[in-house]
């Protein structure tokens, strides 16, 4: 991460600073350059003394493939991997999962926009709308409670009731999952199914964390991102185990579009690993919430 304050002579635009700074011609293009904590969009932009300019490092990028799950008119949705943003971070946006769809389906970024916001350590199926009228009618669905998700998450350990439902507010704002433990392993960790009624962010983490039961790999709420088995193994996923699993948004037609994600190899050794049943994966997504 590179800051540079801009000095007189400097020059009196972004691109003439980064030329100064030393910083090559692409940061801007790939989303990488802050001005203060506003992305900058273009090289012209203006800038003047005592402005800060942030350029981030160019991230590894971890190949460009990306899975389309369903492609419709004006509907596309996509198999995220875990360790990539949904939409443009700190460290540009080339990398997004926005910007591969894009390229993927040969549409310019500026065209879809996501329904959902998976963490970057979170896997799953993302929505992306290409028209207003699929932004407005999921939009709708959401409101009217016909926007339905399903995740699968490995917690440390199984909350204290079967299922039931956490409604603590998230950062304030009343919130709501439903849950149910579907099955246990032997080294103490539970899976579980999970349906969010509402769409706060991080919120099956904080919900899951709030009731005991953090999820592996989430630092940031009190899952542990080491296990150490009875044998002495030490696992460490790397990731969130958080997978949105499923999806159903209506579609231009009215009908329901169910849309699913397998869950990825990571998530299926990792349970095997505790000595969870693989059984229980097709468990968590047939169990009804309600």
């Amino acid at each position: 991460m590179k800051k540079w304050t801009v000095r007189p002579g400097d020059g009196d635009t972004v691109a003439a600073v980064l030329v100064r700074a030393g910083c090559d011609d692409d940061a801007v293009r790939e989303g990488r350059v802050f001005l203060g904590r506003r992305r900058v969009k273009r090289g012209d932009e203006p800038v003047r003394p005592g402005d800060e300019l942030t350029v981030a490092p160019q991230r590894a990028d971890a190949g460009d493939s990306v899975v389309i799950l369903a492609s419709t008119g004006d509907l596309v949705a996509a198999d995220k991997p875990a360790g990539i943003p949904t939409i443009p971070d700190h460290a540009g946006g080339a990398h997004s999962l926005v910007a591969r769809v894009a390229r993927t389906v040969g549409l310019d970024v500026s065209d879809l926009h996501p329904t959902s916001r998976l963490d970057s350590a979170v896997s799953g199926v993302v929505v992306f709308t290409r028209t207003k009228a699929a932004r407005d009618r999921l939009a709708l669905a959401r409101a009217a409670g016909a926007y339905h998700r399903r995740y699968i998450a490995i917690s440390a350990r199984a909350p204290a009731l079967e299922r039931g439902a956490w409604d603590a507010p998230v950062k304030g704002v009343p919130s709501r999952s439903l849950y149910a433990v579907v099955a246990r392993a032997p080294a103490g960790a539970s899976m579980l199914a999970v349906a969010p009624q509402t769409g706060r962010t991080h919120q099956i983490r904080i919900h899951a964390s709030g009731a005991g039961a953090p999820l592996i790999g989430d630092r940031s709420y009190g899952g542990p991102t080491r296990v150490t088995l009875p044998t002495g193994r030490v696992l460490q996923p790397g990731r969130i185990a958080l997978h949105a699993a499923r999806v159903v948004v209506p579609g231009a037609d009215g009908q329901p579009l169910v849309i699913s994600s397998p869950v990825p190899p990571e998530l299926r050794s990792l349970w095997s690993a505790l000595g969870g049943e693989g059984a229980a994966w097709e468990g968590a997504l047939a169990c009804a919430l309600d």
